[in-house]
């Protein structure tokens, strides 16, 4: 999987884009966070999606081996927005398939950096 492109569509590879935060590195910003935390969702990294879960509203597990599971797709990064140097958004749109059937997942997530690391809050979901 080293040498295959990222699952977060960045059209690089995942050693040089998300693999690195997996592997322990910071993401330097909300948008690099949401995208690995994506990636992790494709590759079933749990523990990666926990640790990178704010304390307030981390959920004791996610269960990600639950079937159906979900088949994704892609992901379209539709806004970036820094709110000051500790808080910022990104709105998304996450395709996935479960029994063949289509979805979507229209998200605008909430991030808060906490000594020195982004952490994913929640978000607000859109029609």
């Amino acid at each position: 999987m080293s040498g295959a492109g990222c699952p977060c569509g960045s059209r690089r590879a995942i050693v040089a884009c998300c693999g690195p935060f997996h592997a322990g590195a910071p993401a330097p910003d909300a948008e690099s966070l949401m995208r690995s935390r994506y990636s992790a969702y494709v590759l079933g990294l749990e523990d990666y999606l926990l640790a990178t879960w704010h304390p307030a509203t981390r959920p004791a597990a996610l269960e990600l081996d639950a079937t159906p599971r979900p088949h994704w797709l892609g992901l379209a990064v539709k806004a970036h927005m820094p709110l000051d140097e500790t808080h910022a958004t990104v709105e998304f749109v996450a395709r996935y398939k479960i029994n063949g059937r289509a979805f979507k997942l229209h998200e605008t997530s909430r991030f808060e950096k906490v000594d020195g690391r982004w952490l994913y809050v929640d978000g607000e979901m859109h029609e």
